[in-house]
C-alpha cells in the first residue's frame, strides 16, 4: 500500500520528504474541518476516539504489526508516544469546537516552539518568546461568555474567543511538545510502524472518553463513514509522512517546513468552514509562524542532530493535530 511504501523506502530524491510534510499538513487541517462536522453527533471526544480507533486499524493493518510482538523496550516507547498523541488530539478537538481552525493551530504551535525555545540558552531565544507572546496577544481579545463565542458569526471572530477554547488549545500545546520529544525515541525503538503502535496506544487513550460522551452514537453507520475519512486524511496518512519525514530530514528543515501550519489552517477554516478572520489575528498567526521559524534557524548544533526535541514542530499529529 502507499502508506507502507513511503515510510519504509528511502528515497534518493530530496524533495520526498519536503513533499511529505507539505503533504501532512493539507492533509491534517482538511481532517480537521471535516470531523468538525461530527461534533454534533459524537462531540469532540467521540470524533477523537472513532478517529483515532480507526486509524490505528489502518497502520495496524498496513505495517502487519503481529509479525512482531511488543517487547518491554519497544512498548517503552509506545506507551507515552501514544499517550502524547492521544492527549495532545482530544485537547485539540475540544480547542476547535469552541475557536477558529487557524487560531486553535497558531495556540497549539506554542507548545512545540517552547519546546525548542527552553532548551535554548541564548540571548536570541527571548526574543522569539517575545514574538510568540505578542502573536497570542493579537489572536486573544477573550468574550467573557463561551456561547457568545460558540454561536459568533465569522465577522465577530474579532471579540468573540471563548476562554475555555484558548486553554484547551494551549494544553494541547504541551502535549505536542511531549510528542516531538517522543517521536525520536519511538522512531528508534519501533522503526516504521512507530505511527501504527502510538495510535493504537492514543486510541485506548480515547475510547473511555468517547464512549462517555457519545454513547452509541459513534457505530451509526454515517458517522463511521465520516470517521474513516477522517481517520485516514488526519492521522493514517500525515502522521505516516511525519515519521517518513522525521528519519530523513535534520529537525532544522523539518521545523521550518511545518511552521506554516497554522497559517495552511486559517486558509483551510476560511475556505470550508467560513472563520473568515480580521487581519489582527492573521497577523497574531504571522507572528507565531515567525518565532518558530526564527528559533528554528537560530537553533545551536543540536538541531541539526535530527533531535526532535529541538524543532519546534511536529503535527499534528500530530498530528497535530491535530
Amino acid at each position: 500500500m502507499v502508506i507502507r511504501r513511503i515510510a519504509t523506502r528511502s528515497s534518493s530524491n530530496d524533495f520526498a520528504p519536503l513533499a511529505a510534510v507539505a503533504t501532512a499538513m493539507v492533509s491534517i487541517c482538511w481532517g480537521a474541518s471535516v470531523a468538525k462536522s461530527l461534533f454534533p453527533v459524537t462531540g469532540p471526544a467521540g470524533t477523537t476516539a472513532l478517529r483515532l480507533a480507526l486509524a490505528a486499524g489502518i497502520l495496524c493493518g498496513v505495517f502487519r504489526v503481529w509479525r512482531k510482538p511488543l517487547d518491554r523496550q519497544m512498548l517503552r516507547a509506545a506507551l507515552p508516544y501514544g499517550l502524547a498523541l492521544g492527549c495532545m488530539n482530544m485537547l485539540f478537538y475540544f480547542a476547535i469546537q469552541r475557536i477558529p481552525l487557524g487560531i486553535a493551530l497558531a495556540t497549539e504551535f506554542t507548545g512545540p516552539l517552547a519546546v525548542a525555545t527552553f532548551s535554548s540558552r541564548r540571548r536570541i531565544d527571548l526574543a522569539w518568546i517575545g514574538l510568540a507572546i505578542a502573536g497570542l496577544a493579537l489572536l486573544v481579545p477573550i468574550s467573557a461568555s463561551p456561547e457568545a463565542a460558540a454561536a459568533a458569526a465569522p465577522r465577530a471572530i474579532d471579540h468573540a474567543l471563548d476562554p475555555a477554547g484558548v486553554l484547551l488549545a494551549l494544553a494541547a500545546g504541551v502535549f505536542w511538545g511531549a510528542y516531538i520529544l517522543m517521536g525520536k525515541r519511538a522512531g528508534e525503538a519501533l522503526g516504521a510502524a512507530a505511527p501504527a503502535y502510538g495510535m493504537t496506544v492514543a486510541a485506548l487513550v480515547a475510547l473511555p472518553f468517547g464512549i462517555a460522551q457519545a454513547g452509541m452514537a459513534m457505530i451509526q453507520p454515517h458517522v463511521l463513514a465520516i470517521a474513516l475519512v477522517v481517520a485516514i486524511f488526519s492521522s493514517a496518512i500525515p502522521y505516516s509522512l511525519e515519521m517518513f519525514a522525521l528519519r530523513r530530514l535534520p529537525t532544522k528543515s523539518f521545523g521550518i517546513l511545518t511552521s506554516g501550519e497554522p497559517a495552511v489552517g486559517a486558509l483551510t477554516g476560511a475556505l470550508l468552514l467560513g472563520e473568515v478572520l480580521p487581519l489582527a489575528k492573521w497577523l497574531g498567526i504571522a507572528a507565531i509562524v515567525g518565532a518558530t521559524i526564527g528559533t528554528t534557524l537560530t537553533a545551536g548544533t543540536g538541531a541539526a542532530s535530527g533531535e526532535p526535541g529541538n524543532s519546534g514542530a511536529g503535527t499534528k499529529p500530530v498530528g497535530s493535530e491535530a
